[in-house]
């Protein structure tokens, strides 16, 4: 349930550029998620809008969702793909792989679902300054 409500609230904001969420009908693999899965799962992935200098503020300005390199705790953790897991993938191939500078992996946990969306509102209000 939190990921879904926080991957349609992402899909919404005028920040994002994209999100990947595999519950997501307009999703180009739903038809695998309807056939495999009975839910979405806790991972989203989404593009900030503007730069990879405004997806690491983004993360910078998060107060209760961790960055980590590990993803899949109870607790909600974020991380920055283009710096951390995929830092050493030259960019060509990153890009290639649809790992881009704005790219944004959030491993949703068992807080409420509120506040894990305020953390992340109160963040794209701070980049959009």
């Amino acid at each position: 349930d939190n990921a879904e409500k926080i991957a349609k609230r992402l899909k919404a904001h005028p920040l994002v550029e994209r999100v990947n969420y595999p519950a997501d009908s307009d999703s180009r693999d739903y038809p695998i998620y309807r056939k495999q899965m009975k839910r979405g799962g806790g991972l989203i992935s989404f593009e900030v809008k503007g730069t990879k200098r405004d997806a690491q503020r983004f993360l910078n300005h998060l107060q209760l969702i961790q960055i980590a390199v590990s993803l899949g705790d109870t607790e909600t953790l974020i991380q920055h793909p283009a710096t951390m897991t995929h830092s050493v993938v030259p960019e060509e191939a990153r890009i290639k792989m649809g790992i881009s500078d704005q790219l944004i992996r959030l491993s949703v946990g068992l807080e409420a679902w509120e506040d894990i969306w305020d953390d992340l509102e109160q963040a794209f209000c701070l980049l959009a300054r």
